[in-house]
C-alpha cells in the first residue's frame, strides 16, 4: 500500500476544515497510509520586506526538509507547478507506484509559500489553480483529489 505524507506549514484551526479532512482521511484509508505532518509556522512581523520573506520561508523550509525521507517522491504545491486534470493526476499516482515509489510526500507551504530549497528538492511542482487559496483549504482540495484519483484508478464510481 502506498504511503502518503502531507507536510503542511501551520496548524489547522477551523473546525469545518478539520471535519472535512477527517472525512477524506477516513475514506482514503482503503487506498493508502496517510500521514499529516504540521510544521510550526514562523510569526510574521508587522513590517515585511523581501529579505524577511526569504528568511521566514527558509526557516519553514528547513523544518520541512527534516521530514523528507530519501526514498520519497516529493511533490510541492506551488502556483508555478503543472496543472493536472483529475484523470491525469490519477495516472500520475499510478505511474509513480509502477516506477517503485511507495512513499509520496506532498508539501503545502505557509502564508508566504515554499522556500527555494524545498522547491529544488521536489521531484515535481503541481498547481490546483492559478487563483490563490488559503493554505489550510488546499489541504482539503488535495485530499479530495487524492480520493478521486484512487477511485478513478480502481474503476470505482465517483460523482463527476
Amino acid at each position: 500500500m502506498i504511503n502518503i505524507n502531507i507536510i503542511c506549514v501551520g496548524k489547522l484551526k477551523e473546525k469545518y476544515l478539520k471535519e472535512a479532512i477527517f472525512e477524506y482521511s477516513k475514506r482514503l484509508l482503503k487506498y493508502c497510509n496517510l500521514n499529516f505532518i504540521e510544521i510550526q509556522d514562523e510569526k510574521l512581523p508587522n513590517k515585511i520586506n523581501n529579505s524577511t520573506i526569504n528568511e521566514i520561508k527558509t526557516k519553514e523550509g528547513l523544518k520541512i526538509i527534516d521530514y523528507l525521507k530519501k526514498d520519497t517522491y516529493i511533490i510541492s504545491l506551488d502556483l508555478h507547478g503543472k496543472q493536472y486534470t483529475s484523470e491525469e493526476f490519477s495516472q500520475k499516482l499510478d505511474t509513480l507506484t509502477v516506477r517503485g515509489y511507495s512513499n509520496i510526500s506532498f508539501i503545502i507551504g505557509g502564508t508566504l509559500g515554499i522556500s527555494s530549497e524545498v522547491l529544488n528538492k521536489s521531484n515535481e511542482l503541481i498547481c490546483f489553480s492559478k487563483m490563490t487559496f488559503p493554505h489550510q483549504l488546499i489541504r482539503v482540495f488535495l485530499l479530495e483529489q487524492l480520493f478521486r484519483a484512487f477511485k478513478i484508478s480502481n474503476n470505482e464510481t465517483y460523482h463527476w
